[in-house]
């Protein structure tokens, strides 16, 4: 492949993502194919001549299902789960003014472990043991939240005796049945979203719902509901701390609506998982910076009276049950010589106080 020729088939691509241990394959229409690797976006080939839009339909063709072609000639974009001989993907095809882009996002087809993953065992393991409540896990796009969730819903799954139901937009992890009975139903392919899916879910005698995303008011609001009627709720939002995630669950309702919700959450919390994956300072991986809230009462009659920006004191004084601010995991992690300073700082939340750490 001395003149990088464009391949015939997305797998091919797939392969040589997998091989070099890349998050996502970037095949976009006037661009060179392109990879993610440790959180940096950059061509596969330096010399390798831009896609065409022919390019891309093509490759496009090679692994839409009749369907899937349809719908993207329809609405625009078609987001799915793709699955070959060597794994799962995450794939996404969407119209642009270009031509085509096509992403892929590289699945793990092996389960990760809260401790494989560097997760606070001891301190999450109580938090999947309720029968009822919201736990998330929040963080931006390639935060590893797909993982973290996946890790909770398998312990979950070989600890309890319940019946888990996943609700995904796609289906990424796929999960065995255990101890738990386990359903995952994928939006648009068996159901038609992720709100009917869950208006659903009410009447199939769950014990644990996983809903891959929280994006809209009607998503959230059933959400409250199950996780106040007997339903342990793990759920995913792209925030980018505690704090912001409450707010932003708060903000979606009416006005006149926020002090009853401000209740209900104060009351069906058991915590909120955020994370970021920092590049490490030698540049072969990403570490893990994770922030933990543990509903307690402080947090609850903080949440309850719409003080969330006081969650940050509160966290800092509740290590006894694992809290930890997002800035304390990132001084640790550059303590420990694992992040740079600068790392650090662009992704802390009060810049003037991780300066001073810094200095002192």
């Amino acid at each position: 492949m001395a003149e990088h020729q464009v391949l015939a088939h997305v797998d091919e691509y797939l392969a040589i993502g997998i091989e070099y241990d890349c998050s996502d394959i970037h095949l976009a229409s006037r661009y060179p194919p392109a990879w993610r690797r440790y959180g940096s976006l950059a061509p596969i080939w330096d010399d390798h001549p831009p896609l065409s839009s022919d390019d891309t339909e093509r490759l496009a063709r090679s692994f839409l299902t009749e369907r899937e072609w349809d719908r993207l000639q329809k609405v625009g974009d078609v987001d799915f789960a793709y699955q070959n001989e060597q794994g799962r993907f995450r794939a996404s095809v969407v119209k642009q003014r270009l031509g085509l882009d096509i992403v892929f996002r590289i699945i793990s087809t092996e389960l990760r472990t809260l401790e494989t993953l560097g997760l606070p065992v001891d301190h999450l393991v109580p938090l999947t043991r309720y029968h009822n409540g919201l736990l998330l896990v929040t963080g931006s796009v390639g935060s590893g939240k797909s993982t973290t969730l996946a890790a909770l819903v398998d312990f979950i799954n070989k600890d309890r005796e319940d019946h888990i139901l996943t609700l995904e937009d796609p289906i990424e992890y796929v999960f065995d049945s255990e101890r738990c009975h386990v359903n995952q139903r994928e939006v648009h392919s068996h159901t038609e979203s992720f709100p009917k899916a869950l208006r659903g879910a009410l009447r199939e005698d769950p014990d644990v719902i996983m809903v891959g995303e929280m994006r809209n008011l009607e998503t959230i609001s059933l959400a409250l509901t199950a996780a106040e009627t007997g339903h342990l709720v793990l759920a995913t939002l792209h925030t980018g701390n505690a704090p912001r995630t409450l707010d932003r669950i708060l903000d979606v309702f009416p006005v006149d609506q926020r002090g009853q919700i401000r209740v209900m959450v104060s009351e069906s919390l058991r915590g909120v998982i955020s994370q970021q994956l920092v590049p490490n300072i030698d540049g072969d991986g990403r570490a893990l910076a994770l922030e933990l809230l543990v509903n307690t009462p402080a947090v609850a009659a903080t949440v309850r009276d719409g003080k969330t920006f006081m969650l940050p004191g509160i966290m800092q004084t509740g290590k006894n049950v694992g809290m930890i601010t997002m800035d304390e995991s990132l001084r640790n992690l550059y303590v420990q010589g694992t992040i740079s300073q600068e790392e650090a700082l662009f992704r802390c939340e009060d810049k003037v106080q991780m300066k001073a750490f810094f200095q002192s």
